[in-house]
């Protein structure tokens, strides 16, 4: 029986009230009522999906994420460059390019979590944002097969247009 949907995405948080401010404040998630699991935890509505955060001192990998896509990018690469949250350590480049023009941006959270934050159409983006990209073209040789990924399941999973 396959998986028809994704419910929810669980991370550690350090400082739980610090990790909810900041996906509060970053992306405009949204406080939901939350279960009592003998311990500190809260969920947060991220559209018809939710992230949960357990608050708990655990080793954080690095390469392990999550990612979402935003209606306002531009203002969103902005907040996190004056956050200073930007993620190089994962692949070596928090900006990147992917072979068919969708676009992801890594950072980092309180807990040390990466959030990889996705955009549609990288010639929907300012030259200011643009200008700090890294093609994965560039960085990886492709091969025809990978050449052939696609970031969202379906065109219909992508958002129409872009933003600016």
């Amino acid at each position: 029986m396959p998986a028809i949907y994704l419910n929810h995405v669980s991370v550690s948080a350090r400082d739980l009230n610090e990790s909810t401010r900041f996906y509060e404040d970053l992306l405009g998630m949204e406080r939901i009522p939350t279960p009592n699991f003998g311990g500190n935890v809260q969920w947060l509505r991220v559209g018809s999906q939710q992230l949960h955060l357990a608050e708990r001192e655990v080793p954080i990998n690095n390469l392990n994420h999550f990612g979402v896509t935003v209606d306002d990018f531009p203002a969103v690469y902005r907040k996190a460059r004056e956050m200073g949250i930007f993620n190089d350590r994962m692949q070596g480049y928090h900006l990147c390019e992917l072979p068919d023009g969708k676009v992801q941006l890594y950072v980092q959270d309180p807990a040390g979590n990466t959030l990889e934050i996705n955009h549609p159409d990288v010639a929907t983006l300012p030259d200011e944002i643009r200008a700090d990209i890294t093609k994965l073209v560039d960085a990886f040789p492709q091969s025809d097969a990978t050449l052939q990924a696609r970031l969202y399941a379906s065109p219909a999973d992508a958002p129409a247009g872009g933003d600016s």
